[in-house]
């Protein structure tokens, strides 16, 4: 009997966890820029072997999360003041039109799952839990992305949005500034219940720009 089609099947299923794993260790924010992601560490953590863990690094690299370095191995990548400041440009121009095309398009359990996301950072800015904040964060912002009815934008999108920035931004938040971006997560959500798709393209806007001054990477500043 055939089983190469089974066998087949369960190296994709093997590949792909890894890959969400190894990836949400790298967006997590829990190791710092410049830290070495070594294969026989990760697979032992994951419980899977060296060839699905390679995989996954590969396709982070791709995606601009590790470098990888012959002979060396990947490293999760490291970002200057500039690459900062280029990236939320970057998403300055196109997330506020992913969020326009999303809103129209968001199911009752979306803006469930936004309105619990809103809850969860909150809880971790008052906890200062700026790690957990992140991963929430990439997760209230990818609902809009992959909801914007556009497959092919939002891949380029989830390109430019790199939550290693991110959780680089908000280790440099002051309270004030992590108070205003809690409140435009709010608003965000009041908008998208709302259904006013461009109240929520404004909002994210600013809530882009506002970032980018937080990180110290506004025009001014460099």
């Amino acid at each position: 009997m055939d089983i190469t089609p089974h066998a087949t099947g369960e190296a994709r299923a093997a590949d792909e966890s890894a890959y969400s794993q190894v990836r949400s260790i790298v967006v997590s924010g829990a190791l710092p820029a410049g830290s070495w992601l070594r294969e026989t560490n990760l697979a032992e953590q994951i419980g899977v072997s060296r060839t699905p863990i390679r995989e996954a690094l590969k396709r982070l690299a791709a995606e601009g999360l590790v470098e990888i370095s012959p002979n060396k191995g990947a490293q999760i990548v490291s970002f200057t003041p500039q690459d900062v400041a280029e990236l939320y440009d970057v998403r300055a121009g196109f997330e506020p039109h992913a969020v326009l095309l999303a809103v129209p398009l968001l199911t009752d359990d979306d803006i469930v799952r936004l309105a619990e996301l809103n809850s969860q950072m909150e809880a971790s800015v008052r906890l200062g839990q700026l790690h957990e904040l992140s991963a929430l964060n990439a997760e209230f912002h990818g609902i809009f992305t992959e909801r914007c009815g556009n497959r092919h934008f939002a891949i380029a999108l989830q390109a430019i949005v790199r939550p290693a920035v991110v959780t680089h931004t908000f280790q440099k938040y002051s309270p004030a500034a992590l108070n205003r971006s809690m409140l435009h997560h709010a608003e965000l959500v009041a908008a998208a219940k709302a259904r006013d798709a461009e109240w929520a393209e404004a909002v994210m806007r600013v809530h882009i720009l506002a970032a980018r001054n937080a990180a110290g990477t506004s025009p001014s500043s460099l």
